[in-house]
């Protein structure tokens, strides 16, 4: 089990929460947070780089929730944008602007404008288009446009097609030799401020052979950027670090920037990485609740009041997470259940073929729902969205409401009667 997630007289708790009383209480489903695990997965990245400069910016993609947002702004976080939404939540948040990258490979005129205008830290740039949009926009708005030039390093993560990111048929990024020719043209740009130099080769990473040879590929681009009297002050290395979900085993926190730290030993040079599931991933579950057992003669299924609406990922990405019982008291004979929502696709499945013994109206955790959870959940079939709930030792904080029907179909209209005669 999780740290901080845990079994006491047969009862799950977070932190010194049993999770059953957060489930009567509000309701199922819900996404519950430990306080505890998201501090100090960022303490832990702060730590294993300290003997360095570094920024830590928290990849928001992973989990947006202000409450979220909030605890790794006191704590010092940069965080790793990709939208003018996700720069609104961070600045709402208390999160200090000057420590944001901006990541993505879409930015439009309106989130740049913003962004300058909020004076973030660095557009990470993903294309030569970019890079002349952001001089002329910086140029009418009279200010530099700090960059840094993402590099694709065309390196093969190993990990799901969806979430790789640093192969050459990938939309991110520009080649090395691209890369040179587009700092050349930079040093040219008079509302361009050259920072540093960026990659990212993919997410759920579980080996640390590929970063390595990202970061001595970047290492060589930066050796050839020097002759050319372009001096770098960081290097951003992305994100990425992946977490046990099954039976993965990627490297801890602290092997992976020590991997880092070696590589980058020679070089006088701020380190950023923009982490989001290692951070929060384990950080969280989803609560579901079983609302019917139907056995056939071919598979038994839990349908539980969960869907895929509440999470995606085993149905966009085949993901395997852990489901268990909020109660080890259940009684009858173990079977191995489907774990599916009522959204009408066969897709909509939270876990196939998990041996469980399981009653009707028992409550289900399924852990590792902190990063890409709440943050891809959708209102298909007009599903109210679930609330998540921040654990902080024997404190609860709402950190968002349930939805209501309400809130679904704000911002909707019918059609007015002059409108349809």
């Amino acid at each position: 089990m999780i740290p901080y997630i845990e079994y006491r007289n047969s009862e799950l708790y977070i932190e010194s929460i049993a999770v059953s009383e957060i489930a009567e209480e509000f309701g199922t489903p819900t996404y519950v947070y430990s306080k505890k695990l998201i501090e100090d997965a960022f303490i832990s990245y702060k730590t294993a780089l300290s003997s360095n400069e570094n920024l830590i910016c928290y990849a928001v993609k992973a989990n947006s929730n202000l409450a979220i947002l909030d605890i790794l702004a006191r704590l010092g976080a940069g965080f790793d944008i990709v939208s003018e939404g996700e720069l609104n939540r961070v600045l709402t948040a208390g999160g200090d602007p000057r420590r944001v990258v901006f990541s993505g490979v879409g930015k439009t005129n309106s989130e740049i404008i913003t962004a300058l205008k909020s004076n973030i830290y660095c557009f990470n740039v993903e294309s030569e288009h970019e890079l002349k949009l952001l001089n002329e926009i910086a140029r009418e708005n009279d200010c530099e446009a700090p960059i840094s030039i993402r590099i694709n390093p065309d390196i093969n993560a190993s990990t799901h097609p969806y979430i790789a990111t640093g192969m050459r048929e990938n939309k991110f990024g520009v080649s090395k030799i691209e890369a040179i020719e587009l700092y050349k043209q930079a040093m040219k740009l008079n509302n361009i401020n050259i920072q540093g130099i960026d990659c990212h080769i993919g997410s759920q990473l579980t080996e640390i052979d590929p970063i390595v040879d990202s970061i001595r590929q970047l290492l060589e681009i930066i050796a050839t950027l020097g002759k050319y009297d372009i001096k770098l002050k960081h290097i951003n290395l992305g994100g990425g670090l992946g977490i046990t979900y099954n039976k993965e085993k990627p490297p801890s926190i602290s092997a992976y920037a020590g991997a880092i730290l070696r590589e980058l030993k020679d070089q006088d040079i701020k380190i950023i990485l923009e982490p989001g599931r290692s951070i929060v991933g384990n950080a969280g579950f989803l609560v579901a609740k079983v609302q019917y057992l139907k056995t056939t003669p071919y598979r038994n299924f839990a349908i539980v009041d969960a869907a895929m609406n509440d999470l995606l990922r085993p149905a966009l990405y085949d993901a395997w997470l852990e489901i268990v019982p909020t109660s080890q008291k259940n009684t009858g004979i173990a079977k191995t259940w489907d774990i599916v929502g009522p959204v009408c696709e066969s897709a909509d499945f939270l876990g196939n073929q998990r041996n469980l013994c399981l009653n009707k109206g028992d409550t289900l955790a399924i852990l590792g729902a902190g990063a890409y959870g709440f943050s891809m959940s959708s209102n298909y079939n007009s599903r109210c969205r679930a609330s998540e709930i921040i654990v902080n030792g024997s404190k609860v904080h709402v950190a968002r409401k349930r939805e209501t029907f309400k809130d679904l179909i704000s911002g909707e209209a019918c059609m007015p009667k002059d409108f349809v005669e």
